[in-house]
């Protein structure tokens, strides 16, 4: 039979049977999905020059092309923030999955400065003195060999370096714009691994101390396959719960105003037990990625392993993308069980906040107090979030945008402070720092001030945010918790204030390396933002408040 007949013997049945409904194109807004559009294409480009461009040319184009996107994805954010994306033409984009609205451009812009200013500090070379004649980075001469092995030796002497960092950033920056503006739990878990799976690697890359870094990879590996798990199974139960990936779909169900149900899933549809237990474990998922209590075992590992330019960018755009999609979930998809999950959020606030202060308190090494201080932070954050009001996520917003800039320029100080083994992590080595380098020491007691929540600093101006929000929305007694965890807290911030200025340098203390233009434009920028944030923040509250309206 000719391929002619049996296309029309086809045909035919098919019409005769029922009519095929035509396949309509998918309709994709792309230019309000540009800002992640760009650092996407800016990461593949990256991944041509590592199999094109000469070894030599590597890092310069690298850094280039890195430097670009993300500056050209920024104003991609501030243009559709200006064309009204934020406030009154706020919809949702790409047939149902991405929300672009106030909160999502907010916390991308947010993102993609952290991802510049942490740019800089992973493209610094001249903290390590030279080796064989070439400078050296923060990360492994060759990544696939191993420590100590005479191919490391190798690439060591050859000059070589790990210049795949700079793409790995760009895909972990452009997972994180599409986390916190998922509007589906399907791109919401795509999102996740999209830029947890580049951190993992990065993680494991530090030139020195290199076992160290590959423990901790593999211990943030193992624990977030672990929480991806938590947050599919929790995307299943829902599934099986509404019906829908859609979050406007699961918050009709929840809240029982939906009208066409499918009948194929009305025996299942409204099972409470699938919601309940559903909802837990995404959430699960989300606060381990914001290192809260109980979830947070991996935090103070993975922070002192990392090298450090990782540790900085990795506290601070991943507390602003995981943040953004937890109030996303609770706000838009979860509003109707506010009874059920508040008293527990209550809980894992309370805990966190305390338990970050006080484990803080036993740190001798400053990497892991950055670690618990960033957990205990991580509770004040959660005040904002259980205010359950347009001013909780105002504030969570702009709280958001002071702590990433002050928690980048604070690791990037700590990356100065060397001896002979690297970086000089040990509390003990900075004794008398404020003796030997006054500024850095005087740069570093800013950002110790801001965390601490001292007057005329970001953090005051974010805790007091948080803190009148949670107040207002019926957690007085949280707030109370709160200050006197930020009490707790700012007993081992002064302490190592005073540990650098009224203690007598150590003969064979460390030293303190004069950096390229690149890390001083980092700190430089973390001190401005963390002194203009905290002597006239109306402006910025103001903006966080326009943009704390999620698109329903």
């Amino acid at each position: 039979m000719s391929a002619t007949a049996v296309h029309s013997l086809w045909t035919t049945a098919a019409t005769a049977a029922d009519p095929i409904s035509k396949i309509d194109a998918p309709k994709i807004e792309y230019g309000q999905l540009s800002p992640t559009l760009i650092i996407l294409g800016a990461a593949l480009i990256g991944v041509l020059v590592e199999a094109f461009v000469p070894r030599k040319s590597r890092y310069y184009t690298q850094v280039f092309v890195s430097a670009v996107a993300l500056c050209a994805a920024f104003a991609a954010v501030v243009a559709l923030a200006a064309d009204g994306y934020g406030t009154t033409k706020a919809h949702i984009a790409a047939m149902g999955a991405i929300a672009v609205d106030g909160p999502s451009l907010f916390l991308q812009g947010v993102i993609l400065l952290s991802g510049l200013v942490g740019l800089f500090t992973f493209a610094e070379r001249r903290l390590d003195p030279e080796a064989h004649g070439s400078r050296v980075d923060s990360f492994a001469a060759q990544a696939a060999s191993v420590p100590g092995s005479d191919s490391e030796k190798a690439a060591v002497k050859a000059g070589f370096t790990t210049t795949e960092v700079f793409p790995l950033l760009l895909f972990a920056v452009a997972g994180m714009l599409v986390f916190p503006s998922a509007n589906d739990l399907l791109t919401l878990f795509v999102a996740l691994e999209v830029f947890s799976l580049p951190l993992y690697l990065l993680c494991a890359l530090a030139r020195r101390k290199r076992l160290l870094s590959q423990e901790a990879a593999v211990k943030y590996f193992l624990l977030g396959a672990f929480a991806s798990a938590f947050t599919l199974f929790g995307i299943a139960l829902l599934y099986g719960y509404a019906g829908s990936m859609s979050y406007s779909t699961i918050s009709q169900v929840v809240d029982g105003s939906i009208t066409n149900i499918n009948p194929a899933l009305a025996d299942t549809m409204g099972n409470d037990a699938l919601l309940l237990i559903g909802g837990a474990m995404i959430v699960m998922g989300l606060l381990f990625k914001v290192g809260a209590v109980p979830f947070h075992m991996w935090t103070p590992d993975v922070y002192q392993g990392a090298p450090t330019p990782v540790t900085g960018f990795m506290a601070a755009a991943t507390k602003v993308a995981a943040f953004g999609a937890l109030l996303r979930l609770l706000y838009v998809v979860l509003p109707g069980l506010r009874w059920d999950w508040r008293p527990v959020m209550w809980g894992v606030a309370i805990i966190t906040m305390l338990g970050g202060a006080i484990v803080a308190i036993t740190q001798t090494d400053i990497k892991r107090l950055l670690a618990y201080s960033s957990i205990a932070h991580a509770g004040f954050i959660l005040g904002g979030v259980i205010a359950t009001t347009r001013d909780g996520v105002s504030s969570v917003l702009f709280y958001l945008g002071a702590y990433s800039f002050v928690t980048i320029g604070a690791f990037a100080v700590v990356t100065l402070v060397r001896d002979a083994g690297g970086e000089a992590t040990h509390l003990s080595k900075w004794a008398g720092l404020g003796r030997r380098s006054p500024l850095v020491a005087a740069v570093f007691a800013v950002f110790l001030l801001s965390f601490a929540g001292i007057p005329l600093t970001a953090g005051f101006a974010g805790k007091f945010a948080v803190f009148k929000a949670a107040a207002s929305g019926g957690a007085a007694p949280l707030v109370v918790v709160g200050v006197l965890s930020s009490a707790i807290a700012a007993f081992f911030y002064i302490r190592v204030i005073v540990l650098m200025f009224f203690s007598e340098p150590r003969p064979d203390g460390p030293t303190v390396a004069v950096p390229s233009p690149l890390t001083m434009a980092t700190i430089g920028v973390a001190v401005a933002a963390t002194l203009v944030l905290g002597v006239a923040p109306q402006y910025f509250l103001d903006l966080a408040n326009q943009a704390g309206v999620f698109v329903r």
